[in-house]
């Protein structure tokens, strides 16, 4: 099967080094240098993830990532010279799936790429912790096989990250999940106690769903411990 990726960065040299190693690895890549030509191929090729460059002159990479978001759900990978949190925090809640700041080293790019491509493929097929494809409670509908999630029938857009999370915790209803397991599950990583990732798509996922920490009708915080949907 062939993987489609968008490798956006307006400094050529990073993102030909980019696409080397991509192709190195057997995926197909289109490579672009501003984001007017990166648009119009989102529109018209079938892609699989893409790796945003967040600083560039014309439409920065937050930009990108809030029109991916729109429409499609395929991962997308922020990269950029920035280290502030701020930053990882505004891509994470656009609907950024991981994020690698500048320098970095091109073996690891390579290897978030592949945990992100296995992630969004195991979870687009028929695999699940149980077997039934479909939960539906509470004017809450996952479907696993469409990835469509309906709330008081009208349809939330979530990252493949978001629905994800939502899916283990509605699997997992009754029980408190950590954050820990649910980063490793999701994520397929090792969790490190100063990642507040799982924190950000949590809120992110409860603004789409009209909740809140405080009074939640899904998603419940079990301070210093993780989070839990009630039966």
């Amino acid at each position: 099967m062939t993987i489609n990726i968008l490798v956006v960065d307006d400094e050529k040299e990073i993102a030909d080094l980019i696409e080397l190693y991509l192709k190195n690895e057997g995926f197909n890549v289109f490579t672009f240098y501003d984001a007017k030509e990166a648009l119009t191929c989102i529109q018209t090729k079938k892609l699989d993830l893409a790796i945003l460059d967040v600083m560039m002159p014309d439409i920065d990479g937050f930009e990108i990532c809030r029109r991916i978001r729109e429409y499609y759900h395929f991962p997308v990978i922020m990269l950029t010279a920035k280290d502030e949190e701020i930053d990882k925090i505004t891509g994470l809640t656009l609907g950024a799936d991981d994020y690698i700041t500048k320098p970095f080293r091109p073996l690891e790019l390579i290897a978030r790429v592949k945990a992100q491509i296995r992630r969004f493929t195991r979870y687009n097929q028929q695999e699940a912790s149980q077997n039934d494809m479909i939960i539906d409670f509470s004017g809450l509908i996952l479907d696993q096989n469409t990835r469509k999630c309906m709330l008081h029938e009208k349809q939330l857009s979530l990252t493949p990250t978001e629905f994800s999370i939502l899916w283990f915790l509605c699997i997992n209803r009754g029980r408190i999940v950590s954050s820990e397991e649910l980063f490793q599950k999701v994520w397929g990583e090792k969790y490190f106690s100063s990642n507040n990732t799982v924190m950000v798509h949590i809120r992110h996922l409860r603004e789409k769903m009209n909740d809140s920490a405080e009074n939640p009708k899904f998603i419940k915080t079990v301070w210093g411990v993780g989070y839990t949907i009630e039966k």
